[in-house]
């Protein structure tokens, strides 16, 4: 069957606390999506965000985002007193700087409490997710000793775990390990609240999983030998992206690299770990960067850009077919954009799962594209955008005004209409199993709110919606939209 879904991250919904929220409005935006008949909530990873505040750049592979956490849920669990709730704020875009500043000193006085008398469901927790929970929780307290100084730059003893240096930081940092594994027990009971609702009410959830780690995560730190280090923690190799019509220095992420061939003799038991872990929290997971699994670009660390990197061979089948076999109740989507080689086309071919056809990047008026709508096949995912492009509204001024003309002419854009709803029409009416289209697009938000620039470092993951837009109405043309084109 045909279905569809809306793509909104979790920090872009409306709330008192200067950030979106697992709270009050992310249970409104669900009963939305099931009013206007949709099938699917397609979010951003939703792990705790270091320098960039970028989703893609997390501390750790399996914890949550403390911004996320609502105080107002602690206040009805006992954990904090009304007085002790922050004054609410106007709907506005999100001060990454404000909130670290201000959330841990409430996170602090919940955590306190909890930590007075521990329930039986944090210990339950804590042992259930024992395998990353202390770590990071480590991780993180180290990191604040530092004054937040990154991995790269700790003394060596710690940055290379040696065991007395570890010993003692965890005797004496005990009290605010304890603080970060409580404020990840907040985040996961509020998520699988979420999570369970979302279900009950027919709404599957889109995890987003970054094919990468960060170089300052708890995951380089505990497992180093499973990425391209010198033995002291140094990365050799990092990620990117060569040259090419966009970038003449291609793009440098810096992220760590894995050491394949020690993954592989390990039966990809980390991966299996990571996997696991998002079938408890996700009922879908769309793979990052999935051309890499085939080959990826190394380059040298070091460098200054990605020009002097080179291609690599990735574990290809023999990692994708573990993740296919072994999860067979979770469903996946390969993110692969770009201009992926035969090599890749083949091993998305291979594992059998959906790639992406994203409809801003359909109508060249040069040369023409498999993501046009009458080309997607049945076994892939249509987007009218995705996280990196901008919304419809905005792209439609800053395309080439051949391609828009193009657009036009291919699916009999008219005024009355209105172009977002002509585009939203077009990935509607495609093949496609799944179309997903941003809220920006059925909000028409243009300048403003994009959500993220690729090669920008500041003023992304910004973007929230304002109350009230999430309506009635536009439910109700959402669900006619929907039934029309059978994706009910």
């Amino acid at each position: 069957m045909r279905a569809s879904g809306i793509l909104m991250p979790v920090f872009s919904l409306p709330g008192p606390y200067g950030i979106g929220t697992l709270g009050n409005e992310a249970f409104a935006f669900v009963d939305f999506l099931a009013a206007a008949k949709q099938t699917y909530w397609q979010i951003l990873p939703i792990g705790p965000t270091g320098y960039g505040d970028s989703p893609y750049q997390s501390f750790s592979a399996f914890a949550g985002n403390p911004y996320f956490i609502d105080f107002r849920l602690l206040a009805v669990d006992g954990l904090l007193t009304e007085a002790e709730l922050p004054a609410p704020q106007p709907v506005g875009p999100v001060d990454y700087g404000a909130l670290y500043q201000q959330r841990p000193v409430v996170l602090h006085k919940a955590a306190d409490r909890l930590l007075a008398s521990p329930t039986p469901a944090y210990e339950a927790f804590c042992e259930a997710q024992s395998g990353w929970l202390e770590d990071y929780a480590l991780f993180m307290a180290v990191k604040a000793e530092q004054e937040q100084a990154g991995l790269s730059d700790w003394p060596d003893d710690l940055r290379t775990r040696e065991p007395a240096a570890l010993a003692a930081a965890k005797e004496r940092l005990a009290d605010e390990v304890d603080y970060y594994k409580a404020v990840q027990f907040f985040f996961y009971t509020q998520w699988n609240a979420l999570k369970t609702y979302a279900n009950s009410h027919g709404i599957q959830l889109v995890g987003d999983i970054p094919i990468y780690v960060s170089p300052d995560s708890s995951d380089l730190w505990t497992h180093p030998e499973l990425f391209q280090t010198d033995g002291a923690v140094h990365l050799t190799s990092v990620a990117g992206c060569p040259p090419d019509a966009f970038a003449a220095d291609g793009q440098l992420w810096g992220n760590p690299l894995y050491d394949w061939p020690k993954h592989q003799a390990t039966d990809f038991a980390w991966w299996k770990r990571r996997m696991q872990h998002a079938t408890s929290i996700y009922n879908v997971v769309r793979i990052d960067h999935f051309r890499g699994f085939e080959s990826y670009w190394a380059v040298p660390y070091g460098e200054t850009t990605a020009k002097n990197g080179r291609w690599v061979k990735g574990p290809g089948m023999s990692l994708v077919g573990v993740l296919t076999g072994w999860f067979r109740d979770l469903d996946f989507i390969a993110e692969d954009l770009g201009y992926p080689s035969p090599e890749v086309v083949q091993l998305l071919s291979d594992s059998g799962l959906p790639g992406m056809k994203v409809l801003e990047f359909a109508f060249d008026s040069r040369d023409p594209s498999d993501y046009l709508p009458h080309s997607c096949n049945f076994n892939s995912i249509c987007y009218t955008g995705t996280h990196d492009n901008a919304p419809l509204a905005l792209w439609r001024t800053e395309a080439d005004k051949a391609d828009i003309a193009f657009a036009k002419k291919y699916l009999g854009l008219n005024d009355e209409e209105g172009f977002n709803a002509g585009i939203i029409r077009g990935g509607m009416s495609c093949q496609s199993r799944l179309f997903v289209a941003q809220m920006q697009d059925y909000l028409g938000l243009g300048k403003g709110c994009r959500m993220n620039t690729p090669g920008t470092s500041s003023g992304n993951w910004q973007w929230r919606m304002l109350s009230g837009e999430a309506s009635k109405k536009l439910a109700k043309s959402i669900h006619e939209t929907t039934r029309i084109y059978g994706r009910l």
